[in-house]
């Protein structure tokens, strides 16, 4: 049912005036009465936001920390909401994010308790942040582990009872396991193998009740940017197969630390082939009663397959990064030829196989959508164009990653072509000012933007200490710096860096540091918050932690972070000018920018950050200095 608007609209004044009129009420009056601070920063950004509603561009919203954003967003989004009939959507640069923004105590709870709105919130997840029934199947005929155990407890009885479903509770996300490893969950979540629309428990999934539920919003619809980006990347085949595309229509978008779009984007628009996927996907396939021909075509396929990705590792360039190059051989592009015949073969005999029903409907429509896109990755991958790929690890495998063309073009096309009002908001979009790198990365031309400053002054809660030592003696320093029990998140670069410096820490010391990816992150976060965990190590939570006064008093840059040398940069620096200039060092001043961010959240914050510096990031000091927010001390 929609909802009225917070304020009177009249025949004399448009929706916008009468919008205006409210926030200056709310922002001017409103909140100071009930001991909000009356900030000049959040009223200009909120008025910025409503004329970009007004005029549908696209905004870059600037705000240093503690101005207060998410209220200043919040206001004209959930007007703007009601006054089209179609709900906001707030996208988050994670699932832990989206848990913040909706926690009890949070900027939303806040409005409705203060202004007496009742605003009617609803969370979109990804698809493997859900409990997937027929894996979770699947696994508990091996695990005898108590998490297996702890997961089928919480599945609602009404899930396999006969009947309607109506009276089930949507249930089974990620974050209702929080002592579930993130190994574990992806044993039982969502992949992008399974093929929900032949599933027959998908009226009963989890996933399922959840998108039905969030479809209903009539104000605001908070998803991570991953999802929104699988959202474009499907819309329009799922319409094809006569599906719904996976977000509702929406009135606007807010890209909550919008500077991460990018990466969002890179991950939903690309194709990817796993080691080991295929060879499990058709060993299920071979049952009693299946044609000999057709269980010679299955086994040709799979040995051709090992024999790729045999060959696929020979072509590897080794390196520490997470994505590894590979220099395509003839004998590589040999092999991705034949399977690409090998799959043509086998879904013909798939053809008979189906009239058979020997193999379980299900399966077999699992298995020819997977090979249809296995076949147009291969495809992509051996045509030699412009296409970037490269060998990663994904979910514990070894995963050949195929991005089909940049995705500036993509987003141009699919998402800022649209007239739709979009506002990035973020500490840090732009360096010194300077909107153009991620405009640039995005592909954006037109757009609005602008930049105020945080209220705080740091200069009396901050200090900033720089140590330049050698790389080998950072994790020695960590220690001594550890001793005094302060609240620390470190901060790497990269998983592996976080995972280097995990092995040279003594076994010990290691019992008391958090690292990511040890369990759930977000639970991860609430003992950290709570003083249960002294330490916190990450390489994602550059952005978006907000631990407000003694839950967070130290953090620690483990190392400059400066992008990978990966073959998604490479590409990258192939089209600028100067690389390092165009890519290096804004990448790393952005991120080095939210990274120190998460110290100082409120106006009762306090702290100390610290840089350690290397021999080579040493020569980099020039290029930071000028953007941290205090004069470094060197230790």
């Amino acid at each position: 049912m929609r909802k009225s608007l917070p304020f009177a609209l009249s025949k004399d004044r448009s929706f916008f005036d009468s919008l205006g009129d409210w926030m200056g009420d709310v922002l001017y009056d409103e909140l100071p009465e009930k001991g909000f601070e009356c900030r000049d920063e959040q009223i200009f950004m909120a008025y910025q936001i409503e004329q970009a509603l007004k005029e549908k561009n696209v905004l870059f919203a600037e705000a240093g920390v503690g101005t207060g954003k998410t209220i200043a967003y919040l206001l004209p989004a959930i007007s703007y909401a009601r006054y089209t009939g179609k709900p906001a959507l707030i996208a988050c640069a994670d699932e832990t994010l989206i848990d913040q923004l909706v926690k009890e105590g949070g900027d939303i709870y806040k409005l409705q308790k203060t202004l007496g709105l009742d605003i009617d919130v609803r969370l979109a997840k990804s698809r493997d942040q859900y409990l997937c029934l027929k894996r979770f199947e699947e696994a508990e005929k091996v695990e005898s582990d108590e998490w297996i155990d702890d997961i089928s407890f919480s599945i609602p009885d009404g899930v396999y009872a006969q009947g309607s479903m109506i009276a089930v509770h949507p249930y089974g996300e990620r974050s209702d396991y929080p002592t579930v490893s993130d190994e574990d969950w992806q044993k039982v979540n969502y992949n992008s193998i399974m093929q929900c629309s032949v599933c027959d428990l998908r009226n009963r999934c989890g996933q399922t009740l959840h998108r039905s539920h969030y479809r209903k919003s009539t104000d605001l619809v908070i998803c991570s940017q991953d999802f929104l980006m699988e959202h474009l990347a499907t819309k329009e085949s799922r319409e094809r197969e006569g599906q719904l595309a996976l977000l509702p229509e929406v009135s606007m978008m807010v890209l909550d630390e919008g500077h991460l779009l990018e990466y969002a984007a890179q991950k939903a628009m690309t194709y990817k082939v796993q080691a080991t996927t295929i060879v499990q996907l058709l060993e299920r396939l071979m049952v009693d009663g299946v044609r000999e021909r057709t269980l010679y075509a299955m086994e040709k396929l799979q040995d051709d397959h090992e024999l790729f990705f045999d060959q696929l590792r020979d072509d590897i360039v080794a390196s520490n990064e997470d994505r590894k190059r590979i220099n395509k051989s003839k004998t590589l592009l040999t092999y991705g030829k034949q399977l690409i015949d090998d799959v043509e073969t086998l879904m013909e005999e798939f053809v008979f196989e189906s009239e058979m029903y020997m193999i379980p409907e299900y399966e077999l429509n699992m298995a020819e959508e997977y090979l249809e896109q296995y076949e147009a990755s291969l495809r992509i991958f051996i045509a030699q164009g412009d296409a970037v790929d490269w060998l990663e690890e994904t979910d514990g495998e070894e995963t050949l990653v195929i991005m089909p063309r940049l995705i500036t073009e993509v987003l141009a096309e699919k998402l800022f072509s649209k007239k739709l009002p979009i506002v990035f908001s973020s500490a840090t979009l732009s360096v010194n000012k300077d909107f153009s790198y991620i405009a640039y990365s995005l592909g954006i031309r037109d757009y609005q933007s602008f930049s105020v400053p945080s209220p705080f002054d740091y200069e009396e809660v901050m200090k900033i200490y720089l140590h330049e030592l050698t790389q080998r003696d950072k994790t020695a320093r960590v220690q001594q710096l550890l001793r005094d029990g302060e609240q620390t998140l470190i901060l790497f670069k990269s998983k592996q860096a976080m995972l280097n410096f995990k092995a040279e820490l003594p076994l010990m010391e290691r019992m008391y540091v958090a690292f990511e990816g040890d369990r759930e992150l977000s639970a991860i976060v609430r003992d950290f918050q709570q003083g249960t965990v002294k330490t916190l190590c990450s390489y994602h939570l550059w952005e978006g932690l907000d631990l407000p006064e003694e839950a967070l008093t130290r953090v620690i840059i483990y190392d400059l972070p400066f992008p990978p040398q990966d073959p998604l940069f490479d590409a990258k620096r192939t089209f600028a000018e100067n690389p390092f200039e165009e890519v290096e060092l804004p990448f790393m001043q952005l991120r080095l920018q939210q990274g120190m961010g998460r110290l100082i959240r409120t106006s009762n914050d306090h702290g100390d950050i610290h840089i350690l510096l290397n021999e080579d990031e040493q020569k980099q000091r020039a290029a930071f200095e000028n953007i941290v927010a205090v004069v470094p001390e060197i230790k």
